[in-house]
């Protein structure tokens, strides 16, 4: 049963949790954009909603990655995409066919395991981030080349070895690149362009794109980084080849971390989630319901501590340490993976079955399809995992299961 709307005591302790969490402007956020939705059966249920409407297109980062799982399972729906082909990945991506597998001693090693779809959705295929990765960190400097960088904008950056037998282990990886790769060659398109004609535009989305033109640029809201000692300074976007016209021409287009825009616009995806793959607004389908279910079911029960191996960062302005991908799994839960996201339950009061994950810049989302309920929770400011953004979000999430009433 779904939320038709949130307590006033709810609404009023959220506003004063975002107005407390920005109030230092050099040791706070620089700033906080919180939407919370409903699934609102024939009407889309905006429960909340505190965004600077000024400033409020975010580097949406690896959310990108749920929307890349949504455009490579339309084509499994048209049999144009196979989730267990390995044929079909060689075919399409022969780049994949001889790739090898760099360890931490440093040695390249032969694969002996194929990839697919599945294992880029979930995670399962062997790739790895250089941000996270000993391994690639060594295949770099044993090399005496260039760390990989994924935020470049260019294709031959995702050329990486993989770091693991494909199927064998999750390991959070640019293999929603690759997926977003497949994407483009199977349907000539752009993945930009894919996403805005057969789900931006089903949804009724104008304002998330990978290249945000001038007008959009307009309502950045700029990023942040922090130090060591706690200070906020501006900095550039790592992926900030997408703001400029001239560099952008020929960019790649990441299915991993490309979008830029609006939290309220993102929440109308969760939304159409929320009510099995229809927009209620629209009353456009771009996913079956049966493949929602697929969406939300967990692809990988042999792995329930997936998410709990410690996230070890090669890169300190990017990404924190930390003790895990969501340390607020209650230790006797099993986590899983779907076909796009983390399943976990949480200290928040959430179903054991909501999908969530996060984008660099510090930006969460979640969908309780069990509850009806999802939201976004969105900073802007480096390092990954920022103290300030997580508190953020889970006293936000908190406060939304406190104060949800039902229909």
């Amino acid at each position: 049963m779904g939320a038709s709307s949130l307590s006033w005591q709810a609404v009023s302790d959220i506003f004063a949790l975002i107005k407390e969490a920005t109030a230092d402007t050099q040791a706070g956020l620089p700033c906080a954009g919180v939407v919370i939705v409903g699934d609102g059966q024939n009407v889309a249920q905006e429960l909340f909603h505190d965004v600077d409407e000024s400033k409020d297109i975010y580097w949406l980062a690896s959310c990108t990655k749920l929307v890349t799982s949504i455009a490579c399972l339309q084509l499994v729906e048209k049999g144009l995409l196979s989730l267990d082909d390995a044929d079909q990945i060689k075919r399409l991506c022969p780049e994949l066919k001889n790739i090898k597998i760099a360890t931490e001693d440093g040695r390249l090693v032969d694969k002996m395991t194929r990839i697919t779809l599945r294992s880029l959705l979930t995670h399962t295929s062997g790739f790895g981030y250089s941000f996270l990765s000993p391994a690639l960190e060594k295949y770099t400097s044993d090399r005496r080349r260039a760390p990989f960088d994924e935020f470049s904008g260019s294709e031959t950056e995702m050329h990486q070895p993989l770091v693991n037998q494909p199927g064998m282990t999750f390991q959070y990886s640019i293999s929603h690149d690759w997926a977003g790769i497949l994407v483009q060659r199977t349907t000539s398109l752009g993945l930009n362009e894919y996403m805005q004609r057969t789900i931006f535009k089903p949804l009724g989305i104008t304002r998330l794109t990978m290249f945000p033109d001038e007008k959009l640029q307009s309502h950045l809201a700029g990023l942040w980084q922090r130090d060591e000692a706690g200070q906020l300074s501006p900095r550039p976007f790592p992926l900030s080849r997408a703001l400029d016209a001239d560099r952008r021409k020929g960019m790649y287009n990441s299915g991993g971390a490309g979008l830029y825009g609006s939290l309220r616009e993102f929440s109308k995806i969760l939304v159409a989630l929320l009510n099995n793959g229809t927009s209620p607004t629209t009353n456009e389908q771009i996913l079956l319901p049966s493949t929602v279910k697929d969406l939300f079911t967990n692809q990988l029960p042999e792995q329930p501590d997936l998410a709990r191996q410690p996230l070890p960062t090669c890169k300190s302005d990017l990404v924190y340490p930390a003790p895990g991908l969501y340390p607020l799994c209650p230790p006797t839960k099993p986590q899983g993976w779907g076909l796009g996201a983390l399943l976990s339950p949480s200290v928040t009061g959430r179903s054991d079955s909501t999908a969530h994950w996060a984008g660099l810049s510090n930006v969460f989302w979640w969908c309780d399809w069990e509850r009806g309920v999802a939201g976004l929770v969105g900073s802007q400011v480096l390092p990954f995992a920022d103290p300030k953004a997580v508190e953020l979000w889970v006293k936000v999430e908190t406060k939304v299961y406190e104060g949800i009433k039902k229909k």
